[in-house]
């Protein structure tokens, strides 16, 4: 009676040993998947914060047919900004503004943007200001107009103007 006793004990502790481990393996990979998912989660929090925009002047260019808007931005956010296709630039007569796209190749009558930076690396950094050239599709007539850019995951500014 003595030997099955200490061998039914045996199998219980290795069985509780085996739970416990199966247990701890299991919480320290939900600590550690937990951990991944709030480090993922801060670091797109602070590509938001960190992307910015600030629209300095905006005016009306007579010199093409239909006329296009001449936006001038500056990049005030802590992060350099590659890739034009993200960017939205709304812009139009006060509240019919209308969605651009970027386009390397817009011109006058596309209904896209493109976008020039300072130093025309193609790279728009921290601090530079980049010169945005909407082309509308038909030509633009109004007393007031708004522009409003929208960085991917960023802060949007806006702008109100009148033409020349």
């Amino acid at each position: 009676m003595g030997f099955s006793l200490t061998l039914s004990e045996a199998i219980i502790v290795i069985a509780s040993i085996v739970l416990a481990s199966t247990f701890s393996a299991y919480a320290i990979y939900s600590g550690a998947s937990l951990q991944s998912n709030i480090l993922q989660n801060l670091d797109s929090v602070k590509r938001n914060l960190h992307t910015k925009v600030e629209i300095a002047y905006a005016t009306i260019n007579e010199s093409t047919s239909p006329s296009h808007f001449v936006i001038y931005v500056k990049n005030t956010g802590t992060l350099p900004i590659t890739n034009f296709n993200l960017i939205d630039v709304y812009v139009g007569e006060y509240g019919k503004a209308l969605l651009y796209t970027y386009s390397k190749n817009a011109g006058a009558g596309s209904g896209n943007f493109n976008l020039t930076d300072a130093d025309e690396d193609g790279v728009w950094e921290v601090g530079e200001t980049a010169v945005i050239r909407a082309y509308p599709r038909s030509e633009v007539n109004g007393t007031l107009y708004e522009v409003k850019i929208v960085p991917f995951r960023g802060i949007p500014s806006s702008y109100l103007f009148s033409p020349p």
